[in-house]
């Protein structure tokens, strides 16, 4: 790929509450960022437009331009068409939204689409610490579980572009029910939501003393940097319930190692903040299930770029795509 040598590029990356923007050079330096609400239910024209205003916000208060944008969506997209096909987290009027001509309408510069989760993937490929691999499995944890596959050195996408989506293959058959239908999904054991669940049961019970401490005694502000505090702490039941959810995570991980042969791990979303509690599980995880090639040889680590991880995929996917002579969207 022939990188511009020159230029700035935006990516955009839609999640369910917030709309996040940067604009980057070439080589993933941020110049500029900026969040908005995503607002959903004022539907996604509304949303573009919008994010749009906070481009034109941000080039004019830098007295740039910007050559072409990388957009990232929760669920599945037609990146070729440039089209929303259904995103479970946000409101119906979404779906077959053709969201790359309205943003295109507003800015006027090529516009390039992906799911949000492969688009992180490219970012960490690109400019994290999957940078120089020809192997990478990236797994976002936080409301969901995401991810994306790099093999022979491409970000693989697959029928859909749902390659890589780790959350939705079976843990345990017959388990809980899954937002896509399926029972025991990898997504209803390990996420935010789950776990702050299981902390909010535990401090109910009265087995988490530490944690109602920090709470303040508030259900609502538990979450995964509380738990953890509160477990370093000596909340034992709460590191239990870490563990638990790390074990669940390094099982699913382990199968997709095995399946794809990567040596290169990489957790970002909203959980990767939980460090090693999660890595060293998976790790023995990984060690203990991968049995048709020497394990140690997987290396598994958090994400180097952590919330700007996708609008930075925004941006590779921008210059990626912005460098083909044709304007492909095509990864």
């Amino acid at each position: 790929m022939k990188i511009p040598g020159s230029g700035l590029f935006a990516g955009v990356d839609f999640g369910g509450t917030k709309i996040g923007v940067v604009i980057a050079d070439a080589h993933g330096k941020i110049v500029a960022e900026g969040v908005i609400p995503t607002e959903p239910q004022a539907g996604p024209a509304q949303a573009v437009e919008r994010t749009n205003c906070l481009l034109d916000a941000l080039c004019h208060e830098l007295s740039v331009e910007i050559l072409a944008i990388g957009v990232g969506l929760p669920g599945l997209v037609d990146h070729e068409a440039g089209r929303i096909i259904f995103l479970p987290n946000l409101p119906e009027q979404w779906r077959g939204f053709s969201i790359s001509t309205a943003f295109a309408s507003f800015s006027q510069r090529p516009v390039f689409l992906l799911n949000d989760a492969r688009m992180a993937t490219l970012g960490e490929f690109t400019f994290g610490k999957g940078s120089g691999s020809q192997d990478m499995l990236f797994v976002t944890v936080g409301t969901g579980i995401g991810g994306g596959l790099v093999l022979d050195g491409k970000l693989r996408l697959g029928a859909f572009g749902a390659a890589g989506e780790l959350g939705h293959h079976t843990i345990v058959p017959d388990g809980p029910v899954c937002g896509c239908g399926n029972r025991g999904c990898l997504e209803t054991l390990v996420s935010g939501p789950t776990l702050a669940a299981a902390g909010r049961a535990l401090m109910q019970d009265g087995r988490a003393p530490k944690l109602r401490e920090l709470v303040e005694d508030d259900p609502a502000k538990v979450n995964a940097t509380r738990m953890a505090n509160a477990a370093a702490e000596g909340d034992g039941a709460i590191a239990q319930a870490i563990r638990v959810a790390a074990d669940y995570l390094g099982v699913g991980i382990a199968n997709a190692v095995t399946i794809t042969a990567v040596r290169n791990v990489i957790i970002g979303g909203g959980l990767s903040m939980l460090g090693d509690l999660l890595v060293e599980p998976v790790c023995q995880q990984i060690r203990k299930r991968v049995q048709m090639f020497p394990a140690d040889v997987v290396h598994v680590s958090c994400s180097s770029l952590g919330e700007k991880c996708g609008a930075l995929g925004g941006v590779a996917l921008a210059v990626q795509e912005y460098s083909r002579p044709t304007h492909s969207v095509s990864v």
